[in-house]
């Protein structure tokens, strides 16, 4: 499993083009959260199932590599998805070459839509579902800062909960963003056969 330094050690600088990524996921399992102190540890549900547990905190962080990274080469190396292109192209190039859908796995990444204030778009790369509406990720350069977020949670706030609509915890004010952004869905890592 890469760690978050191997992979700022291997990547260079390239085109996020916008905004605002993970440990590359070997398993769709969800993965424990672990408690702090005086907090039960509890197992993660699998996407669709209600969200009845407490659940401990993650242990978000933000990690500073010694060059700024872009979210389209980290999240290409973390979640094994060769696809080229500013973030916002990557929904379109998927098409044909990998499964896409509206359901997060951990693994997936979850492509933003290209907006006025998201002007590259972003990818982030799910490591954990939380219940049919939350997840946590990995991405690189949410901030603008070239900075990798580790364990972020994002909300699904759409109607329908289809993930097109979603507000992404801010790390340094412990909160979830004031702002929803659009979302096309996720792009899964398995690729399409060419007679698909």
């Amino acid at each position: 499993m890469l760690r978050p330094f191997a992979i700022v050690a291997v990547l260079f600088v390239a085109g996020c083009a916008g905004q605002p990524a993970v440990q590359k996921a070997k398993s769709s399992a969800p993965r424990a959260v672990v408690a702090g102190p005086g907090q039960q540890t509890a197992a993660l549900p699998r996407v669709g199932v209600p969200d009845t547990s407490v659940f401990a905190r993650p242990s978000t962080r933000i990690l500073t590599p010694p060059r700024p990274l872009q979210c389209v080469p980290y999240a290409r190396e973390v979640s094994g998805i060769e696809i080229r292109g500013d973030a916002w192209t990557w929904w379109r190039s998927a098409k044909g070459h990998y499964r896409t859908g509206q359901q997060p796995r951990v693994g997936s990444v979850l492509a933003l839509k290209r907006t006025k204030r998201l002007r590259g778009g972003h990818l982030a790369v799910v490591t954990a579902i939380l219940n049919s509406r939350e997840v946590l990720v990995d991405q690189a350069n949410w901030l603008n800062r070239g900075q990798i977020h580790i364990s972020a949670p994002v909300r699904d706030v759409s109607a329908n909960n289809d993930w097109s609509a979603v507000r992404v915890w801010y790390i340094p004010g412990d909160t979830y963003g004031v702002r929803t952004y659009a979302a096309h869905g996720f792009i899964y890592p398995e690729r399409l056969s060419a007679s698909n």
